[in-house]
């Protein structure tokens, strides 16, 4: 430990046997690891699927961390040796954390670590970290910490290879460095250890849906509950024989507010919940069906008094049929496909009211199905919790083990 760190530079929680130590090394990048750069790349040397080297975008990067890893292993394009060459590139170390340096993807802070060698492209770069002075592991960490953000200059935000050398950091001695590590990889684990139970949880209802649901031109599902094994095939109808739609009403920007208090009413838009509202529109049990947008055609369950705005659908259930039954049969239904418009994808009542929909004749086997995906999806919801959990305890971990610049600065 270089005699000039400075004792009071200490995070807030540290492991026993490094209280008595000195204080964390107050530095920058460049004292710890080694800034790569990312390089060009044509759009003629794209799209092969296998190779001896991934080049690694952006999207390559969310993708990864979408999958619930930070270790990236997998790219949409490869390269060979020759190519490598051509473009006049050299190949980015294993255990190197890369991230985007510029545009919007810079705000998101996202980070992973390479695995393998591989080359990353110019709106990327990445830190390998110096033997001796830090670990890649700790390296990773270390970075998750940093908003590179608060170093981008430009109209369009952008770091480029000597801010990020510049970036000031603080790091402890290298036994240190290796327990937060080796703590935060545990917590890491334990987080995609239940993020695997909450897709396999996911993967059970997708599959058991597509059993308990006839298929399109079907009246009869590939899996039905003991009870009603003998009882009438499902009915061959249409979705305006399920239910009545109609869009909500506006409610302007500045009324919605974004945290739930007394004499305030959910507000659901075109995907999902908004915010809270003074108003509300309607009161009971309603699913609610994203009209406009991208994401057009996704389906939320509305319950008690809520507002409903111009961007929803609310669908009210025909007499005889089960309005939790409605809700799940429309997302079954997967609604998105029937949206028209390019720019600006949109369903239109019209459109949705003529699609075939096969429907129990007897309510209470609607109910049971619904009965049935409720709990599935308070087992979803319960794990869901958890993970939210562990992520939010890693949060506040990583809070108090490392030490603020800014707190120093102060």
């Amino acid at each position: 430990m270089p005699s000039d760190a400075k004792p009071n530079l200490t995070p807030k929680l540290r492991f026993p046997e490094f209280r008595d130590k000195p204080g964390w090394n107050d530095g920058a990048t460049s004292d710890i690891a080694v800034v790569l750069q990312g390089y060009g790349f044509p759009e003629k040397h794209q799209g092969r699927r296998t190779g001896e080297l991934p080049f690694y975008k952006v999207s390559d990067i969310s993708r990864t961390l979408d999958l619930g890893s930070h270790y990236i292993d997998e790219a949409a394009h490869y390269i060979d040796q020759q190519t490598l060459k051509e473009l006049k590139a050299k190949t980015i170390p294993e255990g190197t954390t890369i991230f985007a340096k510029i545009g919007e993807a810079l705000r998101l802070n996202k980070r992973v670590i390479t695995t393998k060698p591989c080359v990353i492209d110019n709106n990327t770069a990445g830190v390998k970290a110096i033997e001796g002075k830090a670990t890649d592991l700790f390296l990773y960490y270390l970075w998750l910490t940093v908003s590179l953000e608060d170093h981008a200059g430009g109209v369009v935000p952008a770091v480029n290879k000597s801010a990020i050398e510049s970036i000031p950091v603080l790091y402890p001695s290298s036994p240190e460095q290796q327990k937060i590590a080796s703590c935060l990889s545990t917590l890491d684990e334990l987080i995609g250890a239940e993020n695997q139970k909450l897709d396999a949880l996911q993967s059970h209802k997708k599959g058991l849906m597509q059993q308990i649901f006839p298929r399109e031109g079907e009246t009869l599902p590939r899996l039905r509950f003991p009870e009603f094994q003998n009882a009438p095939e499902w009915e061959d109808k249409t979705l305006s024989d399920a239910c009545r739609m109609q869009a909500g009403k506006f409610v302007a920007a500045s009324d919605i507010k974004e945290q739930p208090a007394d004499g305030l009413f959910p507000c659901y838009g075109g995907n999902g919940l908004r915010g809270y509202t003074q108003t509300y529109t309607h009161e009971g049990r309603y699913p609610l069906i994203g009209r406009q947008g991208a994401l057009c055609g996704n389906v939320k369950l509305g319950g008690g008094k809520f507002h409903a705005t111009e961007h929803a659908l609310v669908a009210t259930a025909q007499q005889g049929v089960d309005e939790s039954w409605l809700y799940y049969v429309l997302d079954f239904l997967n609604l998105n496909r029937f949206a028209t418009g390019q720019a600006q994808p949109g369903l239109s009542v019209d459109v949705l009211e003529k699609i075939p929909v096969a429907i129990p004749k007897e309510k209470n086997e609607q109910e049971r199905i619904a009965t049935c995906l409720s709990s599935l999806d308070d087992l979803i919801t319960a794990q869901g919790d958890k993970v939210e959990a562990l992520k939010t305890h890693k949060k506040g971990l990583m809070q108090g083990l490392f030490p603020s610049t800014a707190e120093e600065e102060a």
